[in-house]
């Protein structure tokens, strides 16, 4: 597991199963047994907090990560890879991320 993957997630109801991405730093995939992720959606707003996603980025459709809705899940949570993201789309995810925590 790294930074920019993405992956299966079984969420608490209501959610339910939806693809998340991992934002954890790499190292904390190795000791700890619970990961940063965020929501990926098909619900498209075209809003700041939101980074495209399609079929280039291994998805099946277009869809986005919408970073206003991270959370820390058990890595237990996590049921099948689906793809990893190049730097261009972390980096527009870390942006993101600034902007929806309003970090300078």
């Amino acid at each position: 597991m790294r930074k920019g993957e993405v992956w299966w997630a079984n969420l608490p109801a209501p959610i339910g199963r939806r693809p998340v991405v991992l934002l954890s730093r790499d190292v904390a995939y190795g000791v700890r047994n619970a990961v940063t992720v965020a929501e990926i959606t098909s619900t498209i707003r075209n809003i700041p907090v939101e980074v495209p996603l399609g079929q280039a980025d291994g998805l099946p459709k277009k869809c986005v990560v919408n970073l206003d809705t991270i959370s820390t899940i058990s890595k237990t949570r996590l049921s099948a890879f689906i793809t990893t993201l190049d730097q261009d789309k972390i980096t527009q995810i870390n942006e993101a991320i600034k902007f929806a925590l309003d970090l300078s």
